[in-house]
């Protein structure tokens, strides 16, 4: 009897093993899918939890730390009056050079048309230029710099044909009725005045470096003029200089420099003048940069953003986050041996022969990192606190236990972090430059761990 209940409940489970079999049944497919699917959520759960390292390309160049000014120009200038009165035909060509005797203007009594140049491709260009670098520093709070810049586009733009001279070099004393008035010497001539010719390094003050209130007056615009007014400018020598208002921090900075290089902003030129610092009346700092050439380049501006060139160290950049310190042995280098088959350095480590009585000398290969004039700085895997090394040739005896820093930063180029030695030469808020070339450490193009202090040596960083 049991045994025919036994045969009758294994019936009913193969038919019901059939029949959950039949509504539910294997598809390799949506195995596989599931399988995937709980792969992708354990894999984007680690990655949520895991620390994240952020790594960097080491490069080479200067350190960026060269601080802008805005510079004062000033030059040997004189505002030309009008001879006479009426109406006024230019004829030379703004910011060009003109010669003693030559042509500047006409006046007579009633106006003409002077002859202007067409402007060549050249001229479009500098056009271009000239607009680009107003538009590039244009700012709501400096709208006074509008009017400036017209002035300054009208006289880029107004080019006259001059009046030739005859065979013998004289010019004529009038033409078309005008009387013809020249140059009382040479000079580049500019038809914009701003009030500014007549300062000097001894008239200074922090009030003239106030933009908001600085205006220049162009003259090419009025075609009737009277006796005495200003009708041009004339810019008598090449001989120039910019002040730069400082600060005390930035006085100690520079002092003592006796030349400097600038680089000019607008075009981005750089220019090494004669570097001296002022002093006013309120004691007020002005650094004052002297120049024999490139006048002509910036004689329409009186105003110029520069570039002090002071930082000119070049290295490898390395981000300031990136730095760590590390620990080394300090061992005298008289302790030093190298290995007779293939000249690597190392040191004699006294080893207990298992006698409790004799030791022998065993050889062990170092990392020396650094060195100075009397020690080596060996990696600290290479020895335990504690072990004695002898002097080759020698019964001297040093133990391995005095330690320093030295700063380095982590490589992962093989995949994991390994400390490598950087000397810092230079350094700013975020960044440093360190030298290159330098044992154990680092080159052009290497990967770094941006943030030092997120990992740890030998850790291993895939991904």
């Amino acid at each position: 009897m049991p045994d025919r209940n036994i045969r009758r409940n294994l019936k009913k489970l193969k038919r019901l093993s059939g029949a959950l079999a039949a509504r539910i049944p294997f598809n390799i497919g949506t195995f596989i899918f599931g399988a995937l699917f709980v792969y992708m959520i354990i894999s984007i759960l680690l990655y949520l939890t895991a620390d994240h390292i952020t790594v960097y390309q080491v490069t080479a160049g200067p350190l960026s730390r060269n601080q802008t000014y805005t510079a004062m120009a000033l030059r040997q200038e004189q505002v030309v009056t009008a001879g006479g009165s009426g109406y006024i035909t230019y004829y030379a060509r703004e910011n060009s050079k003109v010669a003693k005797s030559g042509v500047v203007y006409t006046l007579g009594t009633q106006q003409q048309e002077a002859a202007v140049a067409p402007l060549d491709e050249e001229d479009y260009a500098q056009l271009r230029q000239t607009m680009a670098n107003f538009s590039s520093y244009y700012s709501d709070s400096n709208f006074y710099d509008t009017y400036n810049f017209k002035y300054e586009l009208e006289g880029s733009i107004l080019q006259y044909t001059g009046i030739q001279a005859d065979e013998e070099g004289n010019v004529p004393q009038s033409v078309n009725g005008s009387t013809v008035y020249t140059a009382a010497q040479d000079g580049v001539i500019l038809y914009s005045s701003d009030g500014y010719e007549d300062v000097t390094e001894d008239t200074i003050s922090p009030d003239l470096f106030d933009r908001r209130s600085y205006q220049k007056k162009g003259f090419a615009a009025s075609r009737q003029v009277t006796a005495g007014d200003p009708v041009y400018k004339l810019i008598t020598s090449e001989d120039w200089s910019i002040l730069i208002p400082l600060t005390a921090d930035q006085t100690v900075q520079l002092a003592g420099r006796e030349t400097i290089k600038v680089n000019f902003l607008k075009d981005n030129t750089v220019q090494t003048g004669n570097f001296t610092i002022l002093t006013d009346a309120d004691g007020n700092y002005y650094a004052k940069i002297s120049f024999s050439s490139g006048m002509v380049r910036y004689a329409q501006e009186r105003f110029l953003e520069v570039e002090l060139v002071t930082n000119t160290q070049t290295g490898l950049r390395v981000p300031l986050s990136a730095i760590v310190t590390k620990d080394f042995y300090v061992i005298p280098k008289e302790y030093v041996t190298y290995r007779e088959e293939d000249g690597t350095a190392g040191f004699n480590k006294m080893v207990d022969r298992g006698d409790g009585e004799d030791y022998t000398a065993e050889f062990v290969e170092a990392l020396i990192y650094d060195e100075d004039e009397e020690n080596y700085y060996v990696d600290m895997s290479t020895f335990r606190e504690g072990d004695v090394i002898i002097k080759p040739d020698s019964r001297d005896t040093f133990t391995v236990e005095d330690t320093s820093p030295l700063e380095g930063v982590y490589s992962v180029n093989r995949g994991y972090a390994v400390f490598r030695q950087v000397v810092i030469i230079d350094q700013n808020d975020e960044y440093c430059i360190v030298e290159t070339g330098t044992s154990y450490g680092i080159a052009q193009f290497d990967h770094i761990v941006r943030d030092g202090s997120s990992v740890r040596e030998d850790d291993i960083l895939i991904g």
